[in-house]
């Protein structure tokens, strides 16, 4: 049975000596299928198109770094294993050692690889562990992913006027459209915490998007009494205003100032 292996660096002498490694562990049997990719973006293309049960990663990429593929990979239905292929120090490597996630650390050997190889069914559907190696090294997804119409999208966090919470998703807002997804609010302002600030229980709002502010006022009753009024956040590049709630208007406030 062959295997399909994806190799993905962005330097081509290391994909070559890559190669070079796989056909020492075939031996000639024309049992490893080899892939290639130069970055993270392409990456993920061919994984949604040839479906490789391995994928070789390179953690230190221009643009999106191994770490981020590897999440953006663990949201696909059928992940493939993915063994790290890294420089890392010392606590960098504890972390991949305590999730039990393989990783092989350059310069590869061919007996290492063969191991890693060996093993590889074992690490497929390894999200959590990821999620906390992410943590451990400071990680932050340039990305969001989503899936609709059964394909996997790429949102770039950069695009992202707001995210807001409904239901059980969360509706990501950019200029052009709506996405959903199935990241708790909670999560994404731990991970994105300086790029927006709550203005609701409910909703997280990128500072940059931060037009200005507008007071509404409070509703006449049937008594004659006036309601309390509120403040809502204007967006730049949307008509949309989103009500700012009286715990949190304070650090709204302050956040629009820095």
């Amino acid at each position: 049975m062959t295997t399909k292996v994806l190799i993905v660096d962005d330097e081509p002498p290391a994909r070559v000596r890559m190669r070079q490694l796989l056909a020492e562990v075939d031996r000639g049997e024309g049992t490893i299928n080899v892939l290639e990719a130069d970055g993270g973006m392409s990456a993920l293309d061919l994984v949604d198109r040839e479906a490789p049960s391995v994928v070789l990663l390179d953690i230190h990429m221009p643009g999106m770094n191994g770490i981020e593929v590897a999440r953006h990979l663990a949201a696909r239905e059928t992940p493939p294993a993915v063994i790290f292929v890294t420089a890392f120090d010392e606590h960098a490597l504890e972390a991949f050692e305590v999730q039990a996630i393989d990783y092989l650390l350059k310069p590869v050997r061919v007996e290492r690889l063969a191991a890693a190889l060996a093993r590889a069914k074992a690490l497929r559907n390894n999200e959590p562990r990821l999620e906390e190696v992410a943590r451990a090294l400071g990680n932050q997804r340039t990305h969001l992913t989503v899936s609709e119409r059964g394909r996997m999208v790429l949102i770039p966090v950069d695009e992202i006027i707001y995210l807001r919470a409904e239901l059980k998703y969360v509706t990501i807002r950019t200029a052009q459209r709506e996405h959903l997804t199935e990241e708790s609010l909670t999560s994404l302002e731990t991970e994105f915490g300086e790029r927006f600030v709550r203005i609701h229980r409910n909703a997280l709002v990128a500072r940059r998007s931060i037009l200005g502010f507008q007071r509404v006022k409070g509703e006449v009753h049937e008594d004659g009494e006036t309601g309390e009024g509120h403040w809502e956040v204007m967006l730049k590049d949307l008509g949309e205003r989103l009500p700012i709630s009286r715990r949190q208007w304070p650090s709204v406030k302050a956040a629009a100032k820095t």
